[in-house]
């Protein structure tokens, strides 16, 4: 069970980022400041906000002893604040000044990463707050940065969609195109996966982006092998661009959603929201309950054909219907089966006596079986609204540059969002243009697969 218990509405724009410490909750946001609160009563600190950004403030991290706090802007600077006082301890200057959106502290403290939009990412030295190592990414500006559990990588990810892992040292071990339309956030899991026949061991990553998905990866640094990256599955649900991801600090929970920024405290069974509504949520829960329908713990397998017997069971319970899953695994249902389930096979081969469960359960597998029927059209992605990743009917150009569906981005418009769904920038007008070259298009694409029908 996941309840809302508190709302902070300190921030006069967007928030942009929040992190925990085992003492307080920092949130940073558009209107150039960053808050602090104390975890024992969500009072703001007697020294908050901080100011000291001429420009928005994109992220703010907590060291892991809670010391320090850091955060960066849009002016090009990365800034270190005693916790205690919230006194500047040092402002970082991004080479080339170029506006840096995320930052992110090692685990043992040695290090800060600052990535900036035009893809250049420092390593500093927190000791002695000199530029330690330098790089950039080829394409595309740098939004998320996580380390591994161990300190020993760092895997950044860009606009463009890469991934990209780094050593300690500033080097690139590898680099793979992660999100078709862009990243948006990644984390790594605490805790470490066994694998393979030699039996490694890998950290867990999970990263989201504009493709409305979440990925979850298996990342290993072996003396031998060099950076072992393993794509593990697609965990799919969302209908709009996924913004933010976190694991727990268990590694037990992972948590995404449309809203910019989520995060778990470190000792308590807290997460907090923040949202281009200028609010940060704060939201308690049972960490107990791992199958409760959150979307927490639901990790579908790359094909729902091949998912086991426990997958279906994992399914069950996030739809919550947790009362089938003895009879599921009784009948030895895995993904195939649950497939060609049909309303008599429920009744009668299932007994499943409750008429309410059955046409329950029966609608979430008449989903499943659509979502693997949209796959399996191929429908070119640029084809499909980037809101709602539906077939477009009336395409409409917005002043972002991205056509969308009408209905869905004047909805958009309509709940006063003034930002872009792809960039999370301001729109510069509201005009919706015809796009009328890309309607042509997907009925001719549309025509054609009609023909390929009625021949098969």
């Amino acid at each position: 069970m996941v309840k809302l218990i508190h709302t902070l509405a300190d921030h006069s724009d967007d928030v942009n980022y929040c992190a925990f410490s085992s003492s307080c909750l920092a949130t940073c946001s558009l209107d150039k400041t960053i808050r602090l609160y104390s975890l024992n009563n969500f009072t703001e600190l007697p020294y908050s906000p901080l100011k000291g950004h001429t420009y928005a403030v994109h992220c703010c991290c907590f060291s892991p002893s809670g010391h320090i706090l850091a955060s960066c802007s849009t002016d090009g600077t990365t800034m270190l604040w005693n916790t205690h006082n919230g006194q500047t301890l040092a402002v970082l200057k991004q080479p080339r000044g170029s506006p840096v959106r995320v930052c992110r502290f090692s685990p043992d403290s040695a290090y800060l990463v600052s990535g900036a939009a035009d893809g250049s990412i420092v390593l500093w030295n927190v000791q002695s707050l000199k530029l330690y190592r330098s790089g950039s990414v080829k394409d595309g500006s740098l939004v998320a940065c996580a380390f591994s559990p161990n300190g020993n990588l760092f895997v950044t990810g860009s606009s463009c969609g890469d991934l990209t892992i780094w050593d300690d040292k500033m080097r690139c071990l590898y680099n793979e195109k992660g999100h078709d339309l862009g990243v948006t956030c990644c984390d790594f899991s605490s805790q470490a996966v066994s694998g393979g026949e030699q039996g490694s061991r890998y950290f867990r990553m999970a990263s989201c982006g504009q493709d409305n998905q979440i990925k979850l990866w298996l990342i290993s640094l072996a003396d031998l092998l060099g950076c072992v990256l393993k794509y593990e599955c697609t965990l799919n649900g969302h209908s709009a661009p996924v913004l933010a991801c976190a694991f727990s600090y268990d590694g037990q929970m992972l948590v995404s959603g449309y809203v910019t920024t989520c995060a778990f405290a470190p000792d308590i069974p807290l997460l907090a929201t923040g949202s281009m509504d200028k609010t940060v949520n704060i939201w308690q829960f049972d960490p107990k309950q791992h199958c409760a329908g959150s979307g927490l713990e639901d990790e579908p397998k790359r094909s729902i054909e091949n998912w086991s017997e426990e997958e279906v069971s994992v399914w069950l319970c996030a739809q919550g219907l947790k009362d089938l899953v003895g009879i599921f695994k009784m009948n030895n249902i895995d993904g195939k089966e649950l497939l060609s389930l049909t309303k008599h096979s429920l009744t009668n081969d299932l007994k499943i006596e409750s008429l309410g469960l059955r046409s329950k359960v029966f609608r979430k597998i008449e989903e499943l079986r659509s979502n693997v029927d949209s796959v399996s059209l191929g429908i070119p992605d640029e084809f499909l609204c980037p809101i709602t990743r539906e077939l477009m009917k009336e395409p409409v150009i917005a002043a972002d540059g991205y056509s969308y569906e009408k209905e869905a981005m004047e909805n958009w418009i309509s709940k006063k969002r003034r930002s872009s769904p792809m960039t999370n920038l301001p729109l510069q007008s509201l005009i919706l243009t015809p796009n009328r070259t890309l309607k042509m298009a997907i009925n001719r694409w549309l025509e054609t697969q009609q023909k390929y029908n009625e021949t098969t």
